[in-house]
């Protein structure tokens, strides 16, 4: 997980989930977009700017600065009684304040949302009076400055959901992705809303008209016309919200299963089982955990039959894969390797298999410690076995 003060401070993550525009500059929490009204009774938008004191949650001081002309009342007189200074504080190079202010609660301010929701309030009461529309709460996207997060924006789903500190379970620093199909690709749309540091990709084939009906998204007709490698698709699309995607347009053999070796968890979405028994013979001697996804459709009287199958791999349990993942053939035993229209049952496979991923990591609850999963479409049965 980032060490982000936003992502280490319920505070913030509640101002964030609330739609403030909260940014960390020079261990200050600057609060952006703040409605206030000038002298000439015009509102403008400021900035609140707080010390930042990360050992508790309580502020240090009740004082707050603000970087803007000098607020006014909506009659355009300069709100001295809340002004402690009108002196301009050089913060960073980029940001200077005008002055500060001080109100004071008789008990202080208990936390970080309080206190800015305060002065916030202050400030936007006088504006509203002129402008009813005029809020703090803009929803504005706001680029992730922390460097070392996967993401490219705040992950406010987390923080809204209260489950900051489950999520930072899934930071693994490199999870790959072997084959990015059907499920594979969906595999890919979930991890990527996860804080894994990088996410490998590893296929070697284009990406076709026919993979655009059982994959995420609607590509257009002049990008399938570039006939791009699959991984290449991919990383173009998910890099826009994951820093972390690494493509490899180059499908895994003999000659490069080292490329596993140092990842910290793989998904097999490959339909040739003659080539899974090399890939899962590395990674069980590096002993790197992997979970297969298998796919048996057949077609009877024009309807679809066939199951679902999630096989956990760890070092703790190996002994069942043999029996549960066909290692023969090379994908076209079955109709599904005709590119069938099943986007749902692509869909499916991949988020039983996250799923199963994420209650390893811890995120998910997990009673059964399951290491199979089996989803017979027919009778719409979910088994769980070869428990841990």
């Amino acid at each position: 997980m980032s060490n982000s003060p936003i992502n280490r401070n319920p505070d913030l993550q509640r101002l964030v989930a609330e739609g403030y525009e909260v940014e960390i500059i020079a261990d200050h929490l600057v609060i952006r977009s703040v409605p206030y009204v000038d002298q000439d009774r015009q509102v403008r938008r400021g900035a609140l700017v707080s010390e930042l004191n990360e050992e508790t949650r309580k502020p240090k001081t009740h004082v707050i600065m603000f970087a803007g002309d000098f607020p006014c009342d909506k009659d355009g007189k300069i709100l001295d009684r809340i002004i402690k200074s009108k002196a301009a504080k050089k913060i960073s190079e980029a940001l200077t304040v005008s002055c500060s202010f001080s109100s004071k609660p008789p008990e202080g301010y208990p936390d970080y949302y309080q206190k800015i929701t305060t002065y916030v309030t202050i400030l936007q009461n006088e504006a509203q009076a002129i402008d009813p529309n005029a809020n703090a709460r803009t929803w504005r996207v706001i680029p992730n400055p922390v460097a070392e997060s996967p993401f490219e924006y705040v992950d406010t789903a987390s923080s809204r959901a209260g489950i900051t500190y489950a999520s930072g379970k899934l930071s693994l620093e490199s999870v790959a992705i072997v084959g990015l199909g059907g499920t594979g690709s969906y595999v890919l749309d979930l991890l990527a809303k996860t804080p894994v540091s990088k996410i490998h990709l590893f296929d070697g084939d284009k990406f076709g008209q026919h993979n655009a009906f059982r994959t995420p998204g609607a590509p257009s007709l002049d990008h399938l016309r570039t006939i791009p490698f699959k991984v290449d698709h991919w990383a173009g699309i998910y890099s826009a919200m994951h820093r972390g995607i690494v493509p490899h347009p180059t499908s895994i053999t003999p000659e490069n299963l080292h490329l596993l070796r140092d990842m910290k968890f793989v998904f097999i979405c490959a339909d040739a089982g003659g080539a899974k028994g090399a890939i899962f013979r590395e990674l069980e001697s590096a002993s790197v955990p992997f979970i297969d996804t298998g796919m048996g459709l057949g077609l009877e009287d024009d309807t679809l039959h066939g199951m679902l199958t999630v096989t956990l791999s760890t070092p703790s349990k190996r002994d069942h894969v043999a029996e549960r993942v066909s290692l023969a053939g090379d994908g076209h035993e079955n109709i599904y390797a005709k590119n069938i229209q099943v986007a749902d049952l692509n869909m499916f496979s991949a988020a039983l298999a996250v799923i199963k991923y994420k209650k390893l990591l811890g995120f998910y609850d997990d009673r059964r410690h399951e290491h199979f999963i089996n989803y017979m479409i027919g009778g719409n049965v979910l088994l769980s076995e070869d428990r841990a």
